[in-house]
């Protein structure tokens, strides 16, 4: 999250992928870094268990919506 952050201050876009463990951290650290309205995308916790195919299948769902968060930035 924070590596996202700072790229996006540098002005190189950047989403964060997250478990939904840290949604409260990341937010928290959004708020301290002045971007309270900063974008990620968060996935079911834990990963440890997943197989490398249920790893790939959600990586196929993420793609599109860090795609649409990129896209969407390049827009405002």
């Amino acid at each position: 999250m924070l590596d996202a952050l700072i790229l996006e201050k540098a002005g190189i876009p950047a989403i964060p992928i997250l478990t939904d463990a840290f949604e409260s951290t990341a937010r928290e650290m959004a708020e301290l870094w002045a971007a309270p309205d900063f974008r990620f995308v968060m996935i079911p916790h834990p990963l440890a268990t997943m197989t490398p195919d249920e790893v790939e299948r959600r990586a196929d769902v993420l793609i599109g919506k860090v795609l649409g968060l990129l896209q969407a930035g390049q827009l405002d």
